[in-house]
């Protein structure tokens, strides 16, 4: 006697697949374009109020050092190797990894660096800058500068 069990399962399975072929995918809503002109501008129309630029509020302003070639593959206060190529910054607070934008405030000139370490410790001063950083920003000839700092992105 042949057993009809093996047909049945054949027979199941491929009801069931096709079935899952006919099934819809849900439907995505899909934009019509505007069928209205764009709105025309009037010769004499007053400008248009826009709001102001928003300008990231400054977190300290001071001076600012630099170091260099004498501390490099030195650890840092973070556990880092201190590369003077890369673009970082020593500050006696801030927490490690904060990004800062320091902007030199004779030229206007600015750079994003990483808090990797800790100082300065001299008296007066805010931040230590790689000398990468310093370079970008035009203060390694004169070694300290007048900086305002920025949390980066804000």
């Amino acid at each position: 006697m042949v057993s009809l069990r093996p047909r049945r399962n054949l027979a199941l399975i491929w009801l069931l697949v096709l079935s899952a072929a006919c099934a819809h995918a849900p439907q995505r809503t899909v934009r019509e374009p505007s069928l209205e002109p764009p709105a025309q501008v009037a010769a004499h129309s007053e400008p248009s109020i826009e709001e102001p630029v928003k300008r990231p509020k400054p977190i300290a302003e001071g001076l600012a050092s630099w170091y260099g070639d004498a501390f490099r593959g030195r650890l840092t206060a973070s556990g880092t190797r201190f590369d003077p190529s890369a673009l970082t910054a020593a500050h006696r607070s801030l927490p490690f990894g904060t990004c800062l934008r320091v902007e030199n405030l004779d030229n206007g000139r600015q750079v994003d660096v990483r808090v990797t370490d800790r100082g300065p410790y001299v008296n007066g001063r805010i931040l230590d800058l790689s000398e990468a950083a310093a370079r970008r920003i035009d203060l390694v000839r004169q070694g300290v500068g007048q900086v305002r700092l920025f949390r980066c992105g804000g």
